[in-house]
């Protein structure tokens, strides 16, 4: 069965995108590849979603690419024309607002407990509107040891 394996986000920096998403978002970088010219071949995965589409990148892959004209430094911040385009499903919404929001991630609002699950709209650091998203299916989060 076919599976969409990456979604390409275009950064004005290759570096300064790999911090946010590993740091902030807690996304694992899967690779970095140099292609020469200046240009490099960078996935990003949040952390533990399963590789399973061609080549094993499936599953919620970003390809950062970085703008290299003025049309494509145009579109960085605002590739869904100002629209929550991105959504970061979690399985503990509490434990994930509160480590993105220590990183410095920034929320458009609070959290909203909707019939469809616990939401709230934040934005990458170019400004990309996501929803953290906690589906209403969702199993509830294992308690942490005191």
């Amino acid at each position: 069965m076919p599976s969409i394996a990456l979604v390409t986000l275009v950064v004005r920096d290759y570096d300064e995108a790999i911090a946010f998403y590993t740091d902030a978002l807690g996304f694992d970088l899967v690779e970095d590849t140099d292609r020469g010219g200046g240009s490099r071949w960078v996935v990003v995965r949040p952390r533990g979603a399963a590789g399973v589409g061609v080549g094993g990148l499936g599953n919620a892959g970003l390809l950062l690419a970085r703008a290299k004209n003025e049309a494509e430094r145009a579109s960085v911040g605002n590739q869904t024309g100002g629209r929550v385009g991105f959504f970061l499903h979690t399985e503990d919404f509490a434990r994930d607002h509160a480590r993105m929001t220590a990183a410095g991630v920034t929320f458009l609002e609070e959290p909203r407990h909707e019939p469809y699950g616990s939401v709230a709209v934040f934005e990458d650091l170019y400004g990309n509107r996501w929803d953290l998203l906690q589906p209403a299916d969702a199993p509830d989060p294992v308690p942490s040891p005191a």
